[in-house]
């Protein structure tokens, strides 16, 4: 389990509880109330990854911020086969995007 602290853990419990009240299997319940807290851990800035959620400081060129954050601005704006592209070809993309 990650770190979690106490109100994590009463969240996780909680929720899986009440999970398996509306007819969810005890592996689909872990896995929703899994999922919700650290949902909201992300959220409150408490996961050690931040980069997997954000897009990289907006004062930094798009060459100097990572893949991932590059992959996250193209997804905001749609930008079509993003998965398949590399570094080079989503910072090409994104500023055709934006012009």
């Amino acid at each position: 389990m990650p770190t979690w602290n106490k109100k994590d853990e009463r969240q996780y419990e909680h929720v899986k509880k009440s999970s398996q009240k509306r007819g969810a299997s005890a592996r689909r319940a872990k896995e929703i109330a899994a999922r919700t807290v650290n949902k909201q851990r992300r959220e409150e800035g408490r996961t050690p990854n931040k980069t997997s959620q954000g897009t990289g400081n907006p004062n930094r060129s798009l060459e100097s911020r990572s893949k991932r954050e590059i992959y996250n601005i193209a997804k905001q704006l749609n930008v079509p086969g993003r998965s398949k592209m590399n570094k080079r070809d989503l910072v090409s993309a994104i500023r055709k995007k934006r012009s």
